[in-house]
């Protein structure tokens, strides 16, 4: 078996794990995100989803967040949250 085989479940439970990281950006204070040195397009991605109120758009938005969050290294993200 390849060692850089995922199986689909180890997929979706990593893109899952990245839009709960998402969500908790979108709770944060617009200070302290600017201060994480994030990339701007999913700055911005994360300011524009505080301003939706509909739940299915806010939803799609989170999932946006997190496909964005797949090209970037979530580790300095999480350590600053924590």
């Amino acid at each position: 078996m390849d060692p850089q085989y995922k199986s689909r479940t180890r997929k979706k439970n990593a893109d899952r794990a990245l839009q709960r990281l998402g969500e908790q950006l979108v709770t944060l204070p617009p200070g302290r995100l600017e201060s994480m040195g994030l990339p701007d397009e999913l700055l911005e991605a994360v300011e524009f989803a505080r301003t939706i109120k509909s739940h299915g758009a806010r939803r799609r938005q989170i999932q946006y967040i997190g496909v964005l969050m797949r090209h970037i290294d979530p580790q300095p993200i999480q350590a600053a949250l924590d």
